[in-house]
Parts: structure tokens; sequence; C-alpha cells
């Protein structure tokens, strides 16, 4: 999985006219190794100036603590990883139908076999 670099594009439409919206673009991304790097390229265009608009990226790296606190309870690497990385992506697979979200966790996994250790 190494050196990968994701991005995320993505655009935020105000019309004029909307008045009182209320909007929070969150973008979260967790690498997995040292050469990995993720980049947000957000894009809000605000034809109404009676809006509340918010943006943040959240960026952590697969800590060596965590790994580290969950190896010396009796898991593999490879587990305490796949532990980490299912805490992350929780939020999102539990919003998903239950199929959608079977395929996603099957993709981590077969994403994630053999990328760390």
């Amino acid at each position: 999985m190494g050196g990968r670099k994701p991005g995320y594009r993505g655009l935020l439409k105000v019309y004029d006219g909307c008045e009182g919206v209320k909007a929070n673009v969150r973008c979260d991304a967790l690498l997995l190794d040292q050469t990995s790097r993720s980049d947000t390229y957000p894009t809000m265009e605000i034809d109404e100036p009676d809006v509340s608009i918010q943006h943040e990226a959240y960026v952590s790296k697969l800590g060596e603590d965590q790994l580290f606190y969950l190896m010396s309870r009796g898991m593999s690497e490879e587990a305490a990883a796949k532990m980490i990385v299912n805490g992350f992506v929780e939020p999102i697979v539990k919003e998903l139908p239950m199929e959608y979200a079977v395929e996603l966790n099957r993709l981590i996994e077969m994403q994630m076999e053999g990328a760390v250790g």
C-alpha cells in the first residue's frame, strides 16, 4: 500500500438567496506507512452572505503507540492495524446500507493483507 497519494476534491456551492445555510465539510485521512500522503483541495462557491460554512481536514498516521498497546495485549501487528483502521472507518460504515458496509469491509481487508509487518 506504500506511496499512495490520495486527494480530496470537493465542491460546496451555496446559491444567492439560500439564507441561513450551515455546512461543515470534513475530510479525514489515516496514513498507513511513512511514504503516503493525503491532500485536500476544497472549493467553496458562496453567493449568499448569510451562511455559516466550515471546512476541516485531519490527517493522522497509524500510531506506533496504538500498535504497541494492542500488541502488548496479545494481538499480532496485522490484527492490531486492522482494528485501528476499522475504528477509523466505522463512522462511515455505520451509515451505509448493510450490503455496502460488508463490501467495504472486504475491500479494506484485501488492501491491508501484507501491508503491515
